[in-house]
């Protein structure tokens, strides 16, 4: 059987996610979220150049929107048409930023972090306290496939977790496109719900944003729930979507990761990539895997 040839990164970021892992989980969380940090971290080469770049902090501020329009649609016929999403309050719809009725910030720590596809005023990198990252969702249609789920992220409450994502600002007429682009994106084909979180900016920590989040709970029907990290990162690399790669998503985490620096940490996503490095090199694909590489 043929192997899988793709390269995997080199382990430096494998390294930063692994550091502070023997401290504890509530030291960690004070010492990343309580204090702003610099980020000297030049911008790393993406790992796939079709998906865009990964957004560098302190300069993703949108000059024109033209950059950021979506495509003109995503490909919906092979998804089923699921019931509509329960309506939500106004509030938890569009948490406004306080200085500006029209603004709304939204919260993104998967895909969103390098991939929005709409258009945004400004962006600002940072943090939610109170949630964890995991690769608990599954994905039909994105990263995967109705006889192979891929395994995406959401938000898990955890009372001492902090997520590391980019919040993005829309106004005006941005506001309702970019909520109908990520509710077909997010919630029709992703399974996702909308949350209000609390959103601190790296730069500025003591002026936090109110923002809203797309997070996959267990009643979704897409839902996986935990699994041994092995396990998981066994699915990623079998599983591919539309939008690419399973193994590509975990990458670009990673590699978002690592450019917000040695406080961002993320035990789970680092020993997901931990295992997928171990077990990369003697990987020996379906047939119907090897046509996804």
């Amino acid at each position: 059987m043929e192997r899988w040839t793709g390269t995997f990164p080199a382990g430096g970021f494998k390294r930063r996610l692994r550091q502070g892992r023997t401290a504890g989980a509530t030291e960690r969380c004070q010492a990343r979220c309580a204090r702003p940090s610099v980020l000297p971290c030049p911008r790393r080469r993406p790992v796939s150049e079709a998906a865009g770049p990964v957004p560098v902090p302190g300069t993703m501020k949108q000059e024109s929107t033209a950059q950021n329009t979506p495509p003109a649609s995503l490909p919906l016929s092979p998804a089923p048409s699921p019931p509509p999403s329960p309506p939500l309050s106004s509030h938890a719809q569009h948490p406004r930023d306080g200085g500006d009725p029209q603004a709304l910030w939204i919260f993104g720590y998967g895909s969103l972090v390098w991939r929005p596809d709409f258009a945004y005023s400004d962006s600002r990198v940072g943090f939610v306290r109170g949630y964890s990252r995991r690769f608990w969702q599954g994905d039909t249609f994105h990263r995967g496939s109705d006889k192979m789920p891929g395994r995406v992220v959401t938000l898990l409450e955890d009372r001492e977790g902090c997520t590391w994502g980019v919040a993005y600002q829309v106004r005006g007429e941005q506001v309702s496109e970019a909520l109908k682009y990520l509710n077909v994106r997010e919630a029709v084909l992703g399974g996702y719900d909308t949350k209000e979180v609390t959103f601190y900016p790296q730069d500025t920590p003591d002026q936090p944003l109110k923002a809203l989040a797309y997070v996959a709970t267990p009643q979704n029907p897409g839902y996986l729930g935990p699994a041994p990290e092995e396990a998981i990162a066994t699915q990623i690399l079998a599983c591919r979507g539309f939008s690419g790669h399973n193994l590509e998503y975990l990458l670009r985490l990673a590699d978002f990761m690592q450019l917000c620096g040695p406080q961002a940490q993320d035990e789970h996503l680092a020993a997901i990539v931990d295992a997928v490095g171990t077990m990369l090199p003697c990987f020996c694909p379906t047939e119907q895997a090897l046509a996804l590489v």
